[in-house]
């Protein structure tokens, strides 16, 4: 089976249309299997905390079911991302489908102990590290130019309205029955198996066994080329910098609505309005700003998107009422995903072929562990200073730490000549190797001139992910 790449390349002059993102067989197989994958793991989170507190009655329980999804990223995300550069991108993922649908069934099974269920679900989530790296590093084989950017976009806009969806049907399906709630994730799985099976292309591994050398190498490998090349590691510290003060309304939700709720708004309806300002925002800008913003205009909208995203949160020292809390967090949203998926169309554009999923699996990995340590200092700072307080000055900071990496962002320059070496790299096992052309992949003969010369310097959020 061949790549389908359209012969009509985006427009030069404008944005690309979501009608020429999907007029991709690809991409529109990629996109509907991440969209099922993506509703089916929020409905089984919030079925399974549901599941576990109605056997235990232990909150502690309850809140390890719902934590155990990050450990995977924390304890050997880029290790098992790094597997993705080894095997075909499309038997990546369909494997990692059926083994995540064969265990969420024996989650399902009735009378299963608590740590059993907790141990599944572990083995559940190391799936998807080599998955969502696979599908990230395929995306730039799919999509050419500004469709990139722009099916970044839609990638990113669809993981947040997946969140919300997923979460509000997981909650009414555990009320009724939770079983229920695992199997629909299961199914979804099954169904994403079948997509990208059947509408993706078999390409190659990118690495070949003789550049393959010791798996903690080549993980090591990922996180050299992202750090130590100029132009990666100004987008990784850009996007690592935004996490850092974006996720904190969102983190604080609940005791902040408990602390700023006046009469009119009961506590819980506060804490919803919060948490779910940020995610709209984001798909409103990720949307709006990739479709009705020139590719040229998007990339120098970054500096200023970068240092707006915390700067509107800075009003927040003067404690406004919960529905300005999330008019603020919703702008901040707003901003970040309007730099978010320019800086990942960037960075895939400017990674060799053959590193593509060890950098998803450095990116991945450093966003849950910066967001989590985020939420845990603003917490922390926030049992001895009003929240407003340590939220204003915390994003004050943040607007200062954003000036300092806009003033080193790299030039037009710099950024067209680090996405020229990428094209003539290759992966050695030994590091990239910038003297000899990486070999073809399927579409490349179709890529050319548009992926040289489409838009010049462009990259994009997972959970807030990269890729």
């Amino acid at each position: 089976m061949e790549a389908t790449v359209s012969d009509e390349g985006p427009s030069r002059e404008g944005p690309a249309t979501f009608r020429e993102v999907f007029a991709q067989r690809e991409y529109r197989a990629v996109f509907t299997a991440s969209a099922l994958s993506w509703i089916g793991d929020f409905v089984a989170k919030a079925a399974v905390t549901v599941l576990v507190y109605r056997d235990t009655q232990s909150v502690g329980y309850s809140a390890a079911a719902f934590a155990v999804s990050f450990l995977p990223w924390l304890i050997g995300g880029p290790l098992l991302a790094t597997l993705a550069e080894r095997y075909r991108y499309r038997s990546v993922m369909v494997a990692c489908d059926l083994i995540r649908m064969t265990l969420m069934v024996l989650v399902a099974i009735p009378g299963n102990e608590p740590w059993l269920i907790l141990c599944l679900l572990f083995a559940t989530t190391l799936a998807n590290p080599p998955s969502q790296a696979a599908r990230s590093a395929l995306m730039p084989l799919i999509l050419t130019g500004d469709r990139l950017v722009v099916g970044l976009s839609l990638n990113s806009s669809t993981g947040q309205a997946a969140q919300v969806l997923g979460y509000l049907v997981g909650a009414a399906l555990a009320a009724v029955d939770p079983t229920a709630a695992l199997l629909v994730n299961a199914a979804t799985f099954a169904v994403s198996a079948a997509l990208v099976r059947f509408g993706v292309a078999d390409r190659p591994p990118a690495m070949t066994s003789a550049h393959r050398s010791h798996l903690l190498r080549e993980t090591g490998e990922g996180f050299r080329i992202v750090f130590g090349t100029p132009v990666l590691r100004a987008i990784a510290l850009l996007v690592f910098s935004g996490m850092l003060f974006s996720i904190v309304p969102e983190g604080l939700a609940a005791a902040w609505a408990r602390e700023g709720t006046s009469g009119s708004m009961d506590t819980g309806t506060a804490q919803a309005v919060i948490m779910a300002a940020n995610p709209v925002g984001f798909i409103l800008g990720g949307l709006l700003i990739s479709r009705a913003v020139a590719p040229a205009r998007r990339l120098v909208l970054i500096r200023p998107l970068a240092v707006l995203a915390p700067l509107v949160l800075v009003p927040s020292l003067f404690d406004p009422p919960p529905l300005v809390v999330a008019l603020l967090a919703g702008l901040c949203g707003f901003a970040v995903a309007g730099l978010l998926p320019v800086a990942n169309g960037l960075f895939v554009r400017a990674l060799p072929n053959g590193y593509r999923a060890r950098a998803f699996g450095v990116m991945a990995t450093g966003l849950q562990v910066i967001q989590g340590l985020a939420v845990l200092a603003t917490g922390l700072l926030a049992e001895r200073f009003p929240i407003p307080a340590v939220v204003g000055w915390w994003s004050a900071a943040g607007v200062l730490l954003m000036l300092a990496g806009a003033a080193r962002w790299p030039s037009r320059a710099a950024i067209d000549a680090a996405i020229e070496a990428a094209g003539n790299a290759t992966p050695t096992g030994r590091g990239v190797d910038r003297g000899h052309p990486r070999p073809a992949a399927p579409g490349d003969e179709q890529r050319g001139d548009e992926e040289a010369g489409g838009v010049p310097g462009e990259h994009g959020r997972p959970s807030h992910a990269v890729g």
